[in-house]
């Protein structure tokens, strides 16, 4: 009710939109204007609000305050619990108005859209190049500037992405968190995992467009289609 009331007040001028406390209103002013007033006192990274701050912290502390009733997996942000836990109820919550395609995230229901409409929203202000995916674009950026935002606390190598620099800490702690049902290999990284366990099914996803060859892994079949190409990179 308080929303509905304060309405017309807590409005902004910029978009429109209506927040639910004049603090809030502020919060939200800022993605207008890139006021950044949070800064992180370890690298210096500005951010609109405090909570924000507070999450971003913990990508150099590690800590993760929220874990999963179901299999103990944690997470340092709510939402990515709650996400997790869909996986276990078999929730998708999202779907599809064209083909009727469930997701579990939001996020990823509006990626598959684009596969419908061919839209490609986020675009390169250096080379022109458009993108479909928000991550995609993000990453492709850096590949301009050689920003290499996160970093290693123990060796101090640095990374363009955050999941990279949580898999590349496995190989000084040597953890394995990821084991195979089948045969009970372990492996350091979930998508070493998911290739290894097609070994057992015999699944190749992956297809070559010229011959029509399948493979295992992306990055096999990518190398097979330069026998098609000549390509020699």
């Amino acid at each position: 009710m308080k929303t509905h009331a304060d309405g017309k007040r807590n409005s902004c001028e910029t978009c429109g939109k209506t927040c639910v406390s004049q603090s809030a209103l502020l919060i939200h002013k800022r993605t207008h204007t890139g006021e950044k007033p949070y800064c992180c006192e370890t690298c210096g990274k500005g951010f609109g609000s405090q909570k924000d701050l507070l999450i971003h912290k913990r990508t150099h502390t590690g800590e993760k305050p929220y874990s999963c009733e179901t299999c103990g997996k944690s997470f340092s942000q709510q939402s990515h619990l709650l996400v997790h836990r869909r996986i276990h109820s078999g929730e998708k919550p999202y779907s599809c108005e064209i083909c009727g395609k469930s997701f579990i995230q939001r996020s990823s229901l509006s990626t598959h859209v684009g596969v419908h409409t061919g839209e490609k929203p986020f675009s390169c202000e250096t080379c022109g190049k458009s993108f479909r995916l928000w991550h995609v674009w993000s990453r492709h950026l850096r590949a301009h500037t050689d920003e290499k935002p996160f970093s290693c606390e123990i060796c101090g190598k640095s990374f363009h992405e955050w999941h990279v620099l949580l898999r590349h800490r496995t190989t000084h702690s040597g953890e394995k968190p990821y084991s195979c049902e089948t045969c009970g290999k372990s492996f350091g990284q979930r998508s070493h995992l998911l290739s290894h366990r097609r070994i057992h099914s015999g699944e190749k996803p992956y297809s070559c467009v010229t011959c029509g060859k399948g493979f295992s892994r992306k990055k096999t079949v990518l190398n097979h289609m330069r026998t098609h190409t000549g390509e020699k990179p």
